[in-house]
C-alpha cells in the first residue's frame, strides 16, 4: 500500500492529519502535532514520549513578548503544569484577554531541528490552521504516522495546476462567458477562470485576480471592498468584450476564512487588518501569485493589463513571468464601516486608494 504513497500525497496526508489532531513525523524524526487540533488525550500520549516544545511563528512569539532568535519561528520551552488550555491560549490571541497571564516564555536558543520547526509551522498555514505546533525529538516514532523527508518537505510552495473542466456559462455581464476549473495536484484546493469573450491570446489581456471572499462576494459584508470590486470587474470585461477575472481560493489573503474571522474578531478589540493578522501569527499577506500566473499561461497569455490597486501584486505577476503592461486601478466599494480598513491597506500595505 505504501507504494502508492508519493512524496505529493504524504503531503496532502500530512496536513489532512494535522488538521483532523493527529501527529505527524518531520525529517530526522521530529514528532509534530498541531495545537488548534490537539487534544487532551493527544497531549498526553506526548507527555509520555518526552518532553516537547511549543514552536510559535515569531509573529505570535512577539506579541506574547517572547524572545526570537530565528527568522522564521520561536522554539519555547513548556512551563511546567502547562495544560491544554495555556497551549491554545499561547496559539489562539481570541483568548488574550481571557487568558491575559501565560508568561513568562522561555525561548531556546539553540537552533534545535530549525528546519523541522519552520517546515511544520508551513504546513499549518497551508493547512489554514494557527501556525503554533509542539515539536518533540523522538528516537523511534509510534507507527503508522505519516512521515516526510526534508527533501519532501522543500516542495512546498510550489503547486503546479491543470485544466479539470470548462462550460460555457452565460453571465449577466455578457452572455459570451465561459469558467474554466482548474485543480492543484497536490490536493489543495481548486481556483476558477472566469473568461469572457475571446481575447486575443497576442495581446495583453484585461484581467483580475480576485482572491475569494466569501463574506464580500456572497453575503455582502460592508467590512471590504471586495463584492464591489468582484462586481465592477466583471462589469469592465463584459463592457470591454473580452478579458479573464481568476477567482482563486485564498480566503482572508490566504489565512482561510476560520482564521479570517478570528481576525475580524481581533479587529473589533481595536486591531487593524495588519495587526489582526500579526497576532494570529500569519504575515500581511499570505497569497500565493504564481497560482494566478500558472492559470493565466495555461490560458495562453504571456501579458496582461491587470486590474488592482496594489502594486506588489503587479510587481509579483511580474516576478512569476508575466508582462504587466498596465495596472487599471479598480477603486470601489468604500463604506463607513470599511473606511478604516482600506486605509490601513494604503498605508500598511502600499494600495492606491
Amino acid at each position: 500500500m505504501t507504494a502508492f504513497l508519493t512524496p505529493k500525497a504524504r503531503l496532502a496526508r500530512a496536513q489532512h492529519d494535522l488538521r483532523i489532531g493527529l501527529p505527524i513525523v518531520l525529517g530526522s524524526g521530529v514528532l509534530v502535532a498541531a495545537i488548534e487540533t490537539l487534544d487532551a488525550e493527544g497531549l498526553a500520549r506526548l507527555n509520555t514520549l518526552g518532553r516537547p516544545d511549543l514552536v510559535l511563528s515569531p509573529y505570535r512569539a512577539e506579541t506574547l513578548k517572547a524572545r526570537v532568535y530565528t527568522a522564521e519561528h520561536a522554539r519555547i520551552a513548556l512551563p511546567d503544569g502547562a495544560d491544554l488550555r495555556w497551549l491554545r491560549a499561547s496559539a489562539d490571541p481570541t483568548a488574550d484577554l481571557t487568558y491575559p497571564m501565560k508568561g513568562p516564555y522561555l525561548t531556546r536558543r539553540e537552533p534545535l531541528d530549525a528546519d523541522e520547526c519552520r517546515a511544520a509551522l508551513a504546513l499549518c498555514r497551508r493547512a489554514h490552521l494557527l501556525p503554533a505546533v509542539l515539536v518533540l525529538k523522538v528516537g523511534d516514532a509510534p507507527a503508522g504516522l505519516t512521515r516526510l523527508s526534508l527533501d519532501e518537505i522543500d516542495t512546498l510552495g510550489t503547486p503546479k495546476l491543470r485544466e479539470l473542466a470548462a462550460a460555457r456559462v452565460p453571465l449577466a455581464v455578457s452572455a459570451a462567458g465561459r469558467v474554466l476549473v482548474f485543480r492543484d495536484d497536490d490536493g489543495d484546493e481548486e481556483h476558477y477562470a472566469v473568461e469572457i469573450g475571446a481575447p486575443d491570446r497576442s495581446m495583453p489581456v484585461l484581467a483580475r485576480l480576485h482572491s475569494a471572499c466569501f463574506t464580500g462576494d456572497v453575503i455582502g459584508s460592508q467590512k471590504c471592498d471586495c463584492g464591489p470590486q468582484l462586481q465592477a470587474a466583471l462589469a469592465a470585461i463584459g463592457a470591454e468584450g473580452a478579458g479573464v477575472l481568476l477567482y482563486l481560493n485564498q480566503e482572508g489573503r490566504g489565512i482561510g476564512l476560520a482564521n479570517k474571522m478570528r481576525a475580524y474578531g481581533l479587529q473589533d478589540q481595536g486591531f487593524d487588518t495588519v495587526e489582526a493578522n500579526h497576532r494570529l501569527g500569519f504575515a500581511d499577506d499570505e497569497r500565493d501569485f504564481t497560482i494566478g500566473a500558472q492559470i493565466l499561461r495555461a490560458m495562453g497569455f504571456g501579458a496582461v493589463r491587470l486590474m488592482t490597486n496594489n502594486p506588489a501584486k503587479v510587481a509579483r505577476m511580474q516576478a512569476c513571468g508575466l508582462d504587466v503592461v498596465e495596472r487599471v486601478p479598480l477603486a470601489v466599494g468604500r463604506t463607513a464601516e470599511n473606511s478604516n480598513y482600506l486605509d490601513t491597506k494604503a498605508k500598511k500595505s502600499g494600495h492606491l486608494l
